[in-house]
C-alpha cells in the first residue's frame, strides 16, 4: 500500500472513530441540564428521571470490558460496527419516545457505546503507524472530557430552541455516519486473542457494578446508613471477591488479574478513578452554582444556556491539549502529562473553594481545569497501552475507561450528599456546602497526581515513541494459564 493511501486510510479510520466517540460522550452529559425538562414533559418523578442517567451509566459500565474482550476475540471492526449500530438505535428510540420507561430502555441500549473506547484503542494500536499512535490515543482518550464538557455547553440552546428530543437526534446523526464509515472503509484488525467469553465472570462483573453504582445512586435518597444502601454495598463487596476468585481460577479470564496487578496498570487505574471523581463532579457543582437564584446568597442566576457557556473554555483547552499530546508524549513520555495534568486540575477547585463571587473566577477556573484534564485524560491510555501486550489492549483500556466512569459516579454522589446535608430552608444547597465540595474535589485531584507519580515507566531506547512500541517487545506479562509462551516485561 502506498504511503499516500496509507495516510488516507489512517485519516478515514480516525475520523470514524472520533465522530462516534463524540456522539457517545455528548450523550453522557447533554441530558444533565435537561433532566428537569424531561421530568416535566414525561410527567414523572425526580427519582424516576434520574434513571435516565443511571441506566446509561450502568449499561456502559457493564458493557465496556465485555465488548472490549469480544473485540479482541472476534475482530475489533466487527464489534465496533455493532457498538455504533446500538448507539444509533438507542438514540433513535430515545428521540422518538414520549414514555419515560422507553427512554430508560433506550439509554441502556446507548450505554453499549462504552465499548467503543477499548475497540478504538485496539484498532489504533494495531493499524496506525507507530509515530501516530500516541497522538491518536491521546485525542481519543481526551474525548471523554471534551465531549462531556461540550455536551453541557450545547444542551441549553438545543432545549431552548428545539426540544429535548434533539439531544438524541444530534448524536444519532453522528453515530449513524460513524457506523457506515466503519463498515465500508475501516479494515479489520488482524490481531486476535482467541478464546471464549467467561460468562460467570461477566455475570459477577455486572452484578458488583450494578450493586455499587445503584448503592451510590440511591444512597443520598435512602440514607447512607439505611438497610437498603448497606445491603447494596455489602453485595458489591461479596460479588467483587467472588469475581476476582473466578477470574484468577479461569483459564480464559474476562479481565486478567495478573495484568491488572502490573504496577503501571494498577496505579494508572487509581489515578483514573480519582480523576473521574473530579472531572464528572464538575458538572454537578459548577452549573447549579451559577444558576442559583438571588435568594441563595451566591451564584449569578444564570440560565441553562449561560451556565453552559462557562464550560466552553474548559472544552477548548481540552481540545488543544489533546491535539498536542502526541508531541508531548514523544518528548516527555506519557507519565509526566498525567502527573502535571492531575495536579494542575486541582488548582481551579482550590481556587473556587475560597473565591467564587465573580464570573471571571469561573472562567479562569474552567480554563485551567480544561488544560489539566486534557493532559491527564489524554495520557492515561498511552500508559496502559505501553504496559500490556496487544492482545490485552481491549480489556485493559476498557477497564481504564470504565474506572473513570465509576470514579465519576462516586464523586457525583459524594458531592450530592455534601450539598444535600447543608441545604438551606429553601431547599437550595448552602454556599458552605459548595466550598466543601470544591475542596473535596481538589483533594481528589492531588491524590490522582500522587498515584500518577508512582506509575513506573518502561525504559525506552532513545528516540522511540512511548506508545509507538505498539509492537510489544519487552512488554510482557506472564501468560495466564493458557499455554502460550510468556513474554518479558522490562521497567
Amino acid at each position: 500500500m502506498s504511503t499516500e493511501r496509507s495516510d488516507r486510510q489512517v485519516a478515514i479510520t480516525f475520523a470514524a472513530l472520533t465522530l462516534g466517540t463524540a456522539g457517545y460522550t455528548l450523550l453522557q452529559s447533554m441530558v444533565l441540564p435537561a433532566l428537569p425538562v424531561i421530568q416535566r414533559d414525561l410527567h414523572t418523578s425526580q427519582t424516576t428521571a434520574t434513571w435516565v442517567l443511571t441506566a446509561y451509566l450502568l449499561s456502559a459500565s457493564v458493557a465496556t470490558p465485555i465488548l472490549g474482550r469480544l473485540g479482541d476475540m472476534f475482530g475489533k471492526k466487527k464489534m465496533l460496527v455493532v457498538v455504533y449500530a446500538s448507539l444509533t438505535a438507542g438514540s433513535l428510540l430515545a428521540a422518538l419516545t414520549s414514555s419515560v420507561g422507553v427512554l430508560i430502555v433506550a439509554r441502556v441500549i446507548q450505554g453499549l457505546g462504552g465499548g467503543l473506547f477499548p475497540l478504538s484503542f485496539g484498532i489504533i494500536r494495531d493499524e496506525f503507524p507507530a509515530r501516530r499512535v500516541p497522538g491518536a490515543i491521546g485525542m481519543m482518550s481526551g474525548m471523554l472530557g471534551i465531549g462531556s464538557a461540550f455536551g453541557i455547553v450545547i444542551a441549553g440552546p438545543v432545549v431552548d430552541h428545539l426540544s429535548w428530543h434533539w439531544l438524541f437526534w444530534i448524536p444519532l446523526i453522528m453515530s449513524a455516519i460513524a457506523t457506515l464509515t466503519t463498515a465500508l472503509f475501516i479494515p479489520e484488525s488482524p490481531v486476535r486473542n482467541p478464546g471464549r467469553v467467561n460468562l460467570p465472570a461477566a455475570a459477577l462483573l455486572s452484578g458488583w457494578l450494578v450493586a455499587l453504582l445503584l448503592g451510590l445512586n440511591r444512597g443520598s435518597a435512602w440514607g447512607w446508613t439505611s438497610g437498603g444502601t448497606l445491603a447494596l454495598f455489602g453485595a458489591a463487596v461479596v460479588l467483587i471477591v467472588l469475581w476476582i476468585q473466578v477470574e484468577e481460577r479461569s483459564a480464559v479470564p474476562l479481565i486478567d488479574m495478573t495484568m491488572m496487578r502490573v504496577p503501571a496498570v494498577w496505579w494508572t487505574n487509581v489515578a483514573a478513578l480519582l480523576l473521574g471523581v473530579g472531572m464528572y463532579s464538575t458538572f454537578i457543582v459548577i452549573p447549579p452554582f451559577l444558576q442559583a437564584p438571588p435568594e441563595a446568597g451566591y451564584g449569578f442566576d444564570a440560565s441553562v444556556t449561560t451556565s453552559g457557556l462557562y464550560m466552553l473554555p474548559s472544552s477548548m483547552a481540552m481540545i488543544i491539549m489533546s491535539s498536542l499530546i502526541g508531541k508531548i508524549t514523544a518528548r516527555r513520555g506519557a507519565k509526566q502529562p498525567l502527573v502535571v495534568g492531575s495536579l494542575l486540575a486541582s488548582v481551579p477547585f482550590l481556587m473556587l473553594s475560597v473565591a467564587h463571587h465573580e464570573p471571571w473566577e469561573f472562567f479562569v477556573a474552567t480554563t485551567i481545569q480544561g488544560i489539566g484534564i486534557g493532559l491527564a485524560f489524554s495520557s492515561m491510555s498511552n500508559l496502559i497501552i505501553e504496559a500490556v501486550p496487544p492482545a490485552q489492549t481491549g480489556a485493559a483500556t476498557g477497564m481504564n475507561a470504565n474506572i473513570r466512569t465509576i470514579g465519576g459516579s462516586i464523586g457525583s454522589q459524594v458531592v450530592t450528599s455534601i450539598l444535600a446535608s447543608g441545604a438551606l430552608a429553601s431547599g437550595l444547597p448552602s454556599e458552605h456546602g459548595y466550598s466543601v465540595s470544591f475542596a473535596v474535589l481538589a483533594v481528589s485531584m492531588v491524590a490522582a497526581g500522587v498515584a500518577a507519580a508512582i506509575v513506573p515507566v518502561r525504559r525506552q531506547p532513545t528516540g522511540t515513541p512511548a506508545a509507538g512500541a505498539a509492537a510489544t517487545k519487552s512488554m510482557a506479562l506472564p501468560e495466564p494459564r493458557g499455554g502460550a509462551p510468556a513474554t518479558t516485561q522490562s521497567w
